[in-house]
Order: C-alpha cells, then structure tokens, then sequence
C-alpha cells in the first residue's frame, strides 16, 4: 500500500558553481560576467518559467552588491528613495500589473544616478502591455537577453541537477532516459522530477528507470 507523501520542500542552492551554463543561457551567462562593462546601465533577462533567471540573477548581485526590491516596493516607495548614486538594484521578477509610472522614474533615475538595475520576466520588455508611452519607448530600447528552452544536452545536464537538489541518489543512465521521453522544457522537467520523487516516497521505492517507465 502507497505511503503519503509529506511535503517536506527543498532549497535549490543559487551559488556561482551551482548555476548551469549551456547553449540556452550561454549569451545571458557572459553578460553577467562582463559586468560592469555593460553598454548601458539596465539589462533585462527573460525566459521561460523554471529557466534559470533567478539563479543568474542572484550571482549578478552577489558580484554588484545589489539590493534585491520587493515585488510591492514600487507601489511603497518613491523611485528615489531607492536609487543610491553607483548602486545597484535587482528587480526579480518586475511585478504584473505594471507599476507603470514607479518603473518609468525608477529607469531613468538608475540613468542619473549610474547605478545599475536587473530586471527579470517571462517576456521580452518589448512586449509588456504597458500604456504609458514613454515608459514603452524605454523598455523597447532596453538591453535584453533571452534564456531559451534547453537543448538535448542542457535538459540532461538540468534532470541531474534537479535530482541532486532533492538529494536524490539514482541510476546515471535514468537522465538520458528520460529526456527522451518527457518534453523538451524546464517546466517539464521539473514536473517529472517532482513527480519521481512523490512516487518514490509514497512507494518507498528507489527512483530507477522501472518506477520511472510507471510514472510517465
């Protein structure tokens, strides 16, 4: 008979060593590492849920020393009381809906000031349904790097990390394994690797190809 499963969580670890570089995050990986030389004092970094972002971003303010904002620090603060002269600032994720006037002042005092801002999303700034013209215009112009769905190579590499994270021990053929059988996303592989493991301690089975084969 099938255990249930306790909900115990886990923390993926956002260090430097941790993060995964590959064909999909290679360009967003080097701007980080070109940081301070930057071309402008914003960069934007999208991409699909699960991609990544996140961890990128964390290594970028660990190196600047950033201030990571609240997702409601926008609505409770005026841009200028957040805006330090060389500061630097880390927007993850920019909130929805759009606090459309607080970003358009907090982008063009991060200008003035030469501090530094990072600002993640799903979608490219270009296509944030924004209603302020002004604010459009600027996110248009903003430098932008994108963080793709992962090739074959980066989904394996990710399914390992993802069960390493969960300190799970299991056969080293059950990546490739399933990266051809679930779809080629981060989303999906995160699914499964959660799934796997609810399956495993409900079961109280290792997760082998067998309880994988069950699963999918």
């Amino acid at each position: 008979m099938a255990q249930l499963p306790l909900a115990f969580g886990f923390s993926p670890s956002f260090g430097e060593d941790d993060f995964l570089i590959g064909a999909p995050n290679a360009e967003a990986a080097a701007w980080v590492d070109n940081w301070p030389e930057w071309p402008d004092r914003i960069l934007a970094l999208s991409g699909p849920s699960g991609a990544g972002k996140s961890h990128l971003a964390a290594i970028w303010a660990a190196r600047a020393g950033a201030v990571t904002l609240d997702r409601h620090i926008l609505s409770r603060s005026p841009a200028r009381d957040l805006v330090k002269p060389g500061g630097a600032l880390l927007l993850d994720p920019v909130p929805t809906p759009y606090q459309e006037e607080a970003l358009f002042h907090l982008i063009n005092l991060v200008r003035e000031q030469k501090a530094f801002l990072v600002m993640t999303s799903v979608e490219p700034p270009a296509r944030w349904p924004v209603k302020l013209r002004d604010l459009g215009s600027r996110l248009a112009a903003l430098p932008h790097v994108a963080i793709g769905e992962p090739d074959d190579a980066h989904l394996k590499a990710l399914l390992v990390k993802l069960l390493v994270d969960r300190q799970v021990m299991v056969d080293p053929a059950l990546p490739d394994y399933l990266a051809k059988r679930i779809e080629r996303s981060y989303a999906a592989a995160r699914d499964v690797i959660a799934q796997l493991d609810a399956a495993s301690l409900a079961l109280q089975r290792p997760i082998t190809a067998a309880l994988a084969r069950q699963v999918l």
